[in-house]
């Protein structure tokens, strides 16, 4: 018999009864019966109930020995009572007679409950990672993840991308976030940077004469953590496609995502991908990452509000606000309004302004100042009836569109018109190329720099660059935005024109990007790509609020791995080989 294991603590069954076996693993849970001391040993694989007597040899150290500690365990399978089968577990049939016991090493007193889905607080969890590793619903996740990367990979191959792997160390290059840099031993001075994506490098897989691009890709990005973001590194499908035009990458894209949350989730999954331009995700959802899950949509009513009796707006919309409604189903009580004007104030907003409808008519003092008529325009433009309300954001665009957004979402939420149990997919497209700046009023990229713009060089010199559109496309899974992508510019002067409108000339081009500029001069193909998350596919499939919970060994909300101590300071020595002086950190005023 093998040394340590004949069997995993998930395989015993019914037809094994009888046999002598022999299990390893951690000891999950012990039961006392004075008698008789019940243990429910668990590996990678599942649990297994082993059973020891008192007057067994080794009785005394099963009992002496701690939770989680290594054992290895020889006995005879035995077939359970029918009073005692336990039908939750694979292996609920049988159970092991211990018939020899082996401490194979000790565990220590446990600074969180493995056997438990007690929350041990996330300082403790992240510190004793691997302890936590242990628990069923973390161990899950992981395993999830695993088989969820195992099927993207069938499924890229299957359509004949072939998986590539680029550069790690490469050289900075501005993307949007800060850079993570690593000095440079045999250049002084001189810092190579993680890549934030291998976005240059997958374009010239394309330059290269490759043809369909993939990767698990490694990012690292230097930024705060969220709940769907986590600081440092993440995981994409990094994807790029030659010879291709937006529905391309779509069609490429949609079977290997849907394909994905239909393998691994019970929920439904729409088999319609929605396009969505983003003026219009804005205006109906308040945001380029619509909830699709929840049947509400904003709309316009500025120029109801314009020149009405109700002054507060109406002088608004003359200094260039707009009037966002919000439809409030099932809204229709002073109480609800009331509580949704103080959630706008906590939001940084003045208010929120409202109208209840009830009993064939519009009540509240945004009703009484604009009159029965625009009252009613305002219900028939929103579709809301008796018992329903509607609220307002009045600002300028982008605050507007920020307010009815989250109202919109809170709205769901409260209302419980969310449906939990559907994934609804949406690709926004036509995103603006530029966009200015609120602070330096500087005309700047709005999304990748590297994207073609609709209309190309014509377009970019004849047209207002704020009307500029580009080929840019988030795709969009319940409120949550798993990747963004782009027909590439792959064309040297409608680079070099793009990055000027943006205050950049040719030589901050040929400086930052001197491998992509130059390969373009060889004859590039149009090309195209995407690269959906794999951290935020598999939170969304595992039902997680926390990207963390999903991720092997995570960072905290600091960026601090607790389990290994970093980052952590490194001797005088090293730093002094890479020509590197330490300078004291600026006193907080």
């Amino acid at each position: 018999m093998h040394a340590y294991r004949s069997h995993t603590c998930g395989e015993l069954a019914e037809a094994h009864v009888g046999q002598s076996v022999r299990l390893s693993g951690w000891i999950n849970r012990k039961r006392d019966h004075g008698q008789l001391v019940f243990v429910d040993l668990r590996d990678h694989y599942g649990l297994t109930q082993c059973v020891v007597d008192s007057s067994d040899p080794g009785f005394a150290a099963v009992e002496a020995t701690r939770l989680e500690s290594v054992v290895t365990i020889t006995g005879t399978v035995l077939k359970r009572s029918d009073e005692t089968i336990n039908t939750a577990l694979p292996t609920g049939h049988v159970e092991v007679r211990i018939e020899n016991f082996e401490v194979q090493s000790a565990a220590d007193t446990l600074p969180l409950q493995v056997n438990s889905d007690a929350d041990s607080g996330e300082e403790t969890r992240l510190r004793y990672r691997y302890l936590d590793l242990r628990r069923t619903r973390p161990h899950d996740n992981i395993m999830l993840r695993a088989k969820i990367i195992q099927s993207i990979r069938a499924r890229m191959v299957a359509q004949d991308f072939t998986e590539f792997q680029t550069p790690i160390l490469t050289a900075s290059s501005p993307e949007g976030a800060r850079d993570f840099l690593v000095p440079a031993r045999l250049h002084p001075g001189k810092f190579y940077a993680l890549p934030q994506a291998p976005q240059q490098f997958k374009q010239l897989v394309m330059v290269s004469g490759f043809d369909r691009y993939f990767q698990i890709a490694p990012c690292f990005r230097d930024e705060d953590s969220r709940a769907d973001r986590s600081p440092g590194e993440f995981y994409q499908l990094d994807l790029e496609m030659s010879f291709v035009e937006q529905q391309d990458v779509f069609d490429a894209v949609e079977p290997v995502i849907r394909g994905v949350f239909e393998e691994f989730s019970d929920k439904k999954v729409d088999q319609e991908f929605i396009h969505i331009p983003f003026a219009e995700s804005m205006l109906k959802y308040g945001n380029d990452k619509p909830d699709l899950r929840i049947p509400i949509e904003i709309c316009d009513v500025t120029d109801i509000f314009r020149g009405s009796g109700f002054s507060i707006f109406a002088k608004a919309v003359e200094g260039g606000s707009v009037v966002r409604a919000v439809p409030g189903p099932k809204c229709g009580s002073r109480a609800i309004a009331d509580r949704m004007n103080s959630w706008a104030q906590s939001e940084g907003a003045p208010g929120m302004g409202y109208i209840i409808y009830g009993d064939g008519e519009a009540r509240g003092p945004v009703a009484k100042a604009l009159g029965p008529e625009k009252a009613e325009e305002i219900r028939l433009a929103t579709g809301v009836g008796d018992g329903d309300a509607v609220f307002f954001a009045c600002a300028d665009e982008a605050a507007a569109a920020h307010l009815a957004g989250r109202a919109r979402v809170r709205i769901g939420e409260e209302q419980g018109l969310i449906d939990e149990n559907v994934f609804r997919f949406a690709w926004i497209v036509d995103f603006p190329m530029y966009e200015r700046d609120e602070t330096t009023g500087k005309i700047d990229f709005s999304h990748n720099p590297f994207s073609m713009p609709q209309g190309g060089l014509k377009a970019l010199q004849e047209q207002d660059p704020l009307t500029i559109k580009a080929w840019q496309y988030d795709l969009v899974c319940n409120g949550v935005e798993l990747s963004s992508g782009a027909i590439r510019n792959h064309l040297p002067d409608v680079m070099y024109k793009a990055f000027a409108i943006a205050g950049y000339d040719s030589q901050v081009v040929d400086d930052k990007f001197p491998a992509m500029i130059n390969a373009f001069r060889f004859g590039a193909p149009p090309h195209g790509g995407i690269a959906p998350g794999i951290d935020r596919i598999v939170m969304l499939i595992a039902d997680e609020p926390n990207i963390r919970e999903v991720i092997l060994f995570p960072m905290n909300g600091k960026a601090e791995d607790l389990m290994m101590a970093a980052p952590s300071t490194v001797d005088d020595s090293a730093l002094a080989e890479l020509h590197i002086r330490r300078a004291p950190v600026p006193k907080k005023s």
